[in-house]
This record gives C-alpha cells, structure tokens and sequence, in this order.
C-alpha cells in the first residue's frame, strides 16, 4: 500500500513538471496533479488495455510504434476527466505523454521504484 501512494505521488509530481516543462499542457496545482495522476492510472488500467487490443493489427503493422499514439490518446483522456489538468491537441499529449514516460523510468531506475 505504501509503495502505490509513493508511485502516485511521484507520478503527481512528474505530472506537474511536465505541465511546467511541456507547452500545452496545463497542469493548475498540485491538486490536479494529484487527480490527473490518479486519472492517468485508472484510464491505463480499464481502458487501455481494450484499446490496445483493439488496435492490435495496427500496432502488429508498425511493429508496437502504434502504442505510442495509444498512450497519447490516454493522457489526452486523463486529461478531459480531471478538473485543473488541460491538454491543447494531440501534439502536446504525445510530448507530454513520452516525457512522462522517460521521467518515470529513470526516476523508478534511480530510486528503485
């Protein structure tokens, strides 16, 4: 239980860097933060599991760079459920999504998360 709060809170922390970082992106507070990392984990655990397999052909033909626009499509989904964390097209999602994703890996890779 500790480690999901941990995992949630440094992902509300990354979140609200890459709303710093990334323009359009727009990521209000830490309260935000907070509900949009919590949005992105439940939209990637109930909805993108049937999107991928969804798109599977799509994903086979560009050999899983497909997966990229999916999780995209995520955070721009995460982003219209929770108040204070706005996402300006699909440009700013993919950037935004990929930041995300290499800052979760190396701080999960330093820290052992």
């Amino acid at each position: 239980m500790i480690e999901f709060v941990v995992h949630v809170l440094v992902s509300a922390g990354l979140l609200y860097v890459v709303g710093q970082m990334i323009s359009g992106i727009d990521v209000r507070d830490g309260r935000a933060a907070l509900f949009g990392a919590l949005g992105l984990g439940l939209v990637n655990a109930f909805v993108k599991p049937i999107l991928v397999f969804l798109t599977l052909p799509v994903t086979f033909l560009t050999l899983g760079l497909f997966l990229i626009v999916v999780n995209a499509l995520m955070f721009m989904l995460a982003a219209a459920l929770v108040d204070g964390f706005e996402v300006e097209g699909f440009g700013a999602a993919l950037k935004g999504s990929l930041t995300l994703a290499v800052m979760n890996f190396v701080v999960g890779a330093v820290f052992g998360l």
